[in-house]
């Protein structure tokens, strides 16, 4: 039964046509379970019933004229239960209904499994027999829910593709077709979808043998070389659209193809007599695997750059010619794999959005997007991309939505908001230098996340007050080993002296486990509960010492360095930490350099850290709260994984009744809290960060003007009667519905973008969840 089911799966992955897909269904499976009918029935959303679509062994006429309500006959029956119907005489039932142009009069026997993707239930599959006396097996019936279940995705995809086509289930045009994914970069595009496809492609190269090594490396040198001019006249390229800083996440593509990174470990495989391709392959899939077993997501995306890089390697090696698409006058950029290069082959000023189907809010492309303002959505695995090549789309930043084939009602719709976002963003810029403070002058500073010298300047801009949080990864993850003191010292120097006199708050190394670096394997099976953060530097001072050395010594003459403990779960690794900080203060003195011991602070991001609070914020300076881990941990979902996506949320009650406990114990110590994440940046979520008295926010530089207007708008007791509001409420949901209203009433509501009214989208393609 595996081999049978795994040959219909593999068939059916190469289908994209609906019908037949379908077809194909009844076919397989009615030979596999050796039945007489196997019947496909699609629910119709415009209908509301089930459609006969396919079967191998009903009259064919059939197709496509029976309906079945959902209150009617077996097959009804199967969706409304969910769950499968196995009988040995269906017509003795009292929900049987019989359809004569079927011709199913003859049939007893039935079982029906409902086919569901993401909780929706796309159909029913059915299997009969002529045999009264026949009842299914557990095996069969086994099989056919694994069938169903395997499936489901397919049809989906299917059903997806057939949607974008223009014909829906019930065979009428289809509009506004919506796919949800991930937000990462805010905004509203309309435009004409532009499909990319990589270059080359990696897995299809064989293994072979070289006969002449040298003549192999001098091959791939001028590829290698090829390759880093493609990329310097990309950043070139994007120069107009770019602050000369921000073409610094170019510079990372150059050092991976520095002699001594990538090129020469291709080199030496070379040496041991693969040719040119095979070693290429090699060893950029290592790279990729060890970069894709990393949790942290911004890390995790370097993998797509890798992935990148190897595939116009490959294209040179091959001297294959690309093709140049065609790019209108408004292009939304679309690929499986978004990557920067890509941005720079578009002319400038006609890239107006962007859809990648893998990816998230930290990949380089979405640090980009965010950069030069382009709404940009990733994380679409269930949309099928090769159909919107040439497509009206429209891009939805905000929601993580796409919708092809829009109606005009719908693009009216968005082409409001994109007007109310050019006079939004008119009145923004004026407040860069006014402070954050709300009508009755109640004044929180406003803070940056950063972990590039991009984020500084853009931060900067948008009057940051400080850095909140600096992710000191970034200098760790572009070497091939660990930087040293002095590298490090530079890169530290360069973020303290572009903020001071204001405070910035460095992160120490938060790696380990699903954080693994290239130079620094861990493998672990559960790594997200595993040896990472403060856990990982302490048991190894050596470079715990070495980091702590090099951002005290960046501190002098500015005095604005702020030390922050990521992932503590228990005093004692606090009381650790100091020790060694202490120590590698007073050796910078002995050194001879003159300045202030910094504060020292921690994260509270683990659940055991919320009730424990007290006690640590009485042994620190300060306290700081990673609200996006906090909450994957309390819910146990990681939100980037899409079957369990639609579970996280900043506004369940647990995580706003843990943020509240939070800031009432640390200042019931006299200590200051803050928070970084994307609740902070969140305009109904700052509001109720204000209400709980949290005496800082710190968020992504773009969101920074928002959230200012938002507070500047409000006064205290709005914001804290929201709060007692929104604690009495038991789900989520209603919660941030009542926070939307709450911010239209206050005539805030422009800072959240508007509900769709009416019908909306028909959501004909399953969200990824």
């Amino acid at each position: 039964m595996l081999s049978t089911l795994r040959s219909i799966v593999q068939e059916l992955n190469g289908i994209n046509n609906l019908q037949e897909a379908l077809d194909t269904i009844a076919a397989r499976v009615q030979t596999a379970m050796k039945t007489e009918v196997c019947s496909v029935y699609l629910y119709d959303d415009k209908s509301g019933c089930y459609v006969l679509k396919a079967t191998e062994g009903l009259y064919k006429s059939a197709v496509g004229q029976v309906r079945i309500a959902p209150s009617e006959g077996l097959v009804g029956l199967v969706g409304v239960r969910e769950e499968p119907i196995n009988l040995e005489d269906a017509q003795k039932h009292p929900r049987n209904r019989y359809f004569p142009e079927t011709g199913e009069e003859r049939f007893g026997s039935f079982l029906g499994v409902p086919i569901i993707h993401h909780r929706r239930v796309l159909g029913v599959i059915v299997v009969q027999e002529t045999q009264n006396t026949r009842r299914f097996d557990e095996g069969e019936e086994a099989f056919l829910v694994t069938i169903s279940a395997q499936l489901a995705g397919v049809i989906a995809h299917s059903e997806a593709t057939g949607a974008i086509g223009g014909i829906s289930v019930s065979g009428d045009q289809a509009r506004d077709v919506a796919f949800s994914g991930v937000a990462g970069a805010q905004g509203v595009a309309i435009g004409t979808g532009v499909v990319v496809f990589p270059p080359a492609d990696l897995d299809s190269v064989p293994d072979k043998r070289c006969d002449n090594v040298e003549a192999e490396i001098e091959r791939f040198r001028a590829a290698v070389s090829a390759v880093r001019e493609d990329v310097e006249q990309v950043g070139e390229r994007l120069a107009p659209k770019l602050r000369p800083e921000e073409q610094a996440l170019f510079e990372v593509y150059l050092r991976m193809l520095h002699d001594h990174a990538l090129p020469g470990e291709v080199e030496n495989r070379i040496r041991e007599g693969l040719w040119a391709p095979s070693g290429l392959k090699a060893v950029v899939n290592q790279y990729v695997r060890h970069f894709e077993m990393m949790g942290d997501h911004y890390l995790r995306e370097r993998a797509v750059d890798i992935r990148d890089l190897g595939r116009r390697l490959l294209s040179h090696l091959q001297e294959g010619e690309s093709r140049t698409p065609e790019y209108p006058e408004r292009t939304i950029l679309v690929s499986d794999e978004l990557t920067p290069a890509m941005l720079g082959e578009v002319p400038q000023g006609q890239l107006v959005g962007m859809v990648s189907v893998r990816g998230s809010g930290n990949s380089h492309v979405a640090i980009l997007a965010r950069a030069m303002g382009v709404p940009t959505v990733m994380g679409l695995v269930d949309i099928p991309v090769a159909q919107l090549d040439g497509r009206e789309l429209i891009v939805d930043g905000y929601e993580g939505q796409i919708f092809a084939s829009p109606s005009n009602e719908l693009k009216a719709f968005f082409e409001s908001i994109i007007e109310e976002e050019q006079e939004l963003v008119k009145g923004l810029e004026e407040l860069r230098d006014k402070p954050c403070e709300t009508l009755d002058g109640h004044r929180i500073p406003l803070f940056v996340n950063t972990g590039l010298i991009t984020d500084v300047v853009r931060s900067l801009s948008h009057g940051a007050e400080g850095i909140g949080l600096y992710r000191t990864e970034v200098p760790f993850m572009i070497n091939e080993r660990f930087p040293s003191e002095q590298e490090q010292k530079a890169y530290y120097r360069e973020q303290l002296e572009a903020f001071a006199p204001s405070e910035v708050t460095m992160r120490t190394l938060d790696i380990g486990g699903d954080k693994a670096l290239t130079y620094f394997p861990i493998v672990e099976e559960n790594p997200f509960l595993g040896w990472r953060g403060i856990r990982v530097t302490l048991d190894h001072p050596e470079v715990f010492l070495v980091q702590i050395r090099a951002m005290i010594k960046a501190s002098e003459g500015l005095d604005n360095l702020r030390i922050m403990l990521p992932m503590i779960s228990n005093v004692s690794e606090i009381e650790e930490a100091q020790h060694l900080i202490y120590r590698a203060w007073h050796e910078v003195r002995d050194e001879g350099y003159q300045l202030v011991m910094p504060q020292v602070g921690v994260m509270i991001e683990i659940p055991a850290a919320v009730y424990q609070v007290r006690e640590i914020a009485a042994r620190v300076d300060f306290v700081s709260v990673g609200s996006n881990d906090l909450t994957q941990y309390l819910l146990a979902v990681d939100r980037n994984n899409p079957r369990v996506a639609s579970l996280y949320h900043s506004y369940h009650p647990a995580v706003l009744q843990a943020l509240c406990q939070v800031a009432q114990d640390c200042h019931d110590v006299g200590k200051p809290v803050s928070i970084c994440g994307e609740l902070a940046g969140d305009p109904g979520g700052a509001i109720l960060l204000l209400a709980m008295g949290y005496d800082a926010l710190s968020m992504n530089a773009s969101n920074l003007p928002r959230i200012k207007s938002v507070i500047r708008g409000i006064d205290m007791d709005m914001a804290r009667g929201l709060l007692a509001e929104v604690l009495a409420l038991d789900s989520p949901h209603v919660i941030r519905s009542c926070v939307e209203l709450a911010l239209r009433k206050a005539g805030i509501g422009r800072f959240i973008r508007p509900e769709r009214s009416g019908s909306g989208a028909r959501e004909l393609a399953t969200s990824q969840e």
